[in-house]
């Protein structure tokens, strides 16, 4: 993503331009890795309590960085080089400068794979990163594995046609992996038990590495029926498809994410996800999945049995939904997760500044996914069990500035909230481990 511009900077402004009321301190940690850019996804609270994370890169030389946090000493560990890990150090190629998606774990490792960090600006999109004279093009995202007890990665799979991994998800009773790729979109799936992987197809035409008419925004969240192992997956024009386990075809349903609440959209277009569902967690209290679309903000339900789409609420911050208007972020949030409670839903989102009584907007359109304007960040949870909502404040730092690039999040058993944010300390930004307490 590009940087952001000097006015994204400030304090805590309320409304009237005073300090908000009710706040939330966040912590910042320092992981000794200056080069770390905006990150998305890429951290987890496992079960050994520790906090597992990656800090992306954008520079061709140097790939991303998975870390380990141990909330009970305090200590961070680094975990490896991303480029390292995939056997590709030194091969002046283009690095593994992110993950872009969830850690899941199974039976003692953590699965999830990398992603190009170095991008070509095309008309104000961001493009597969172009090898300038001496480098190899980018040779294509990993499926990884991290043991737990043995701190030792694996390398399993290479995504297809040298594209990077984008969205991931595992069916753990299975043993299958299923990835969507970028910038075209290729859905993939890896078995574990068997060690082969399988090419499905693409998801949605040229997906993002389309021009003009071809142009489609890609899904970020797979959601796996833990019943029966169906993976589902949307597109920019709403339909969502299904893949059924040992499947090669992506099914359309009749049923579809175009829905009125959501708003309209042109799938063609860049700088929104259009109907795509944004983020999608699996409910074992109903079996069902439980997701937000990034635009509007609003919480629905999936019933894959039903195949229906529910609408429940909008569950942005309190002050975006006085405001009536979508969250500055273009393409919405993806901080959102199921607790370890497993009825209480967490959601990291934005809420609109005011300075002077007025609202400070932002661009009115864009290109790619980035922060259109300024906003404040919000911790918000919704109780599936009882329907309750609650906006727990906007979230500062201690010094007042505000946590930016927010799209991670992760829940200890504590109620403690982990997310990946920019920090600016002594004039120098980076991204970097926030700790927001409940």
């Amino acid at each position: 993503m590009v940087a952001m511009t000097a006015m994204f900077t400030g304090t805590a402004l309320g409304q009237g331009g005073a300090a908000s009321s009710r706040t939330l301190t966040a912590k910042v940690y320092n992981s000794g890795f200056d080069l770390a850019h905006d990150t998305y996804n890429a951290i987890d609270v496992a079960s050994d309590g520790n906090v597992y994370y990656v800090l992306s890169s954008q520079s061709i030389d140097t790939g991303g960085q998975m870390y380990s946090f141990n909330p009970r000493t305090g200590k961070i560990i680094h975990c490896g080089d991303l480029t390292e890990v995939c056997g590709e150090k030194g091969g002046k190629t283009i690095s593994q400068g992110k993950s872009h998606v969830h850690f899941v774990e199974s039976k003692g490792k953590l699965y999830f794979g990398t992603h190009v960090g170095y991008y070509s600006m095309v008309d104000g999109m961001e493009k597969m990163g172009i090898p300038p004279a001496g480098y190899k093009e980018y040779p294509g995202g990993h499926i990884l594995s991290y043991d737990l007890k043995t701190g030792k990665f694996e390398d399993l799979a290479l995504a297809p046609h040298k594209e990077g991994i984008l969205t991931l998800n595992m069916d753990t009773a299975r043993g299958f992996i299923y990835c969507i790729t970028w910038p075209t979109g290729y859905v993939f799936q890896y078995d574990l038990a068997k060690k082969e992987e399988k090419e499905i197809g693409p998801l949605s035409g040229e997906g993002e590495n389309g021009v003009g008419r071809n142009f489609r925004t890609l899904c970020r969240s797979l959601a796996i029926d833990a019943g029966d192992g169906a993976v589902y997956a949307t597109t920019s024009e709403g339909t969502i498809f299904r893949l059924k386990p040992g499947s090669d075809k992506l099914e359309a349903l009749e049923e579809d994410m175009k829905k009125d609440y959501f708003g309209l959209y042109d799938p063609t277009s860049a700088g929104h996800m259009g109907y795509n569902w944004r983020q999608t967690v699996w409910y074992p209290g109903d079996k069902t999945v439980y997701g937000v679309h990034g635009n509007s903000g609003y919480l629905f339900q999936f019933d894959p049995r039903a195949q229906r789409v529910n609408v429940i609420d909008r569950i942005t911050s309190e002050p975006s939904k006085r405001s009536g208007m979508f969250d500055e972020f273009s393409y919405g949030y993806l901080g959102f997760t199921l607790g370890p409670d497993k009825h209480t839903l967490y959601y990291l989102t934005g809420g609109p500044v005011y300075i002077d009584g007025r609202r400070v907007k932002g661009k009115s359109s864009t290109a790619m996914g980035e922060a259109k304007g300024l906003e404040d960040l919000h911790l918000v949870t919704y109780d599936l069990a009882t329907g309750k909502y609650k906006d727990h404040g906007a979230i500062f730092y201690g010094d007042e500035q505000r946590p930016l690039y927010v799209n991670s999040i992760a829940v200890a058993k504590d109620g403690t909230v982990y997310t990946l944010a920019r920090i600016t300390e002594n004039g120098k930004t980076r991204t970097d481990l926030v700790q927001v307490p409940r």
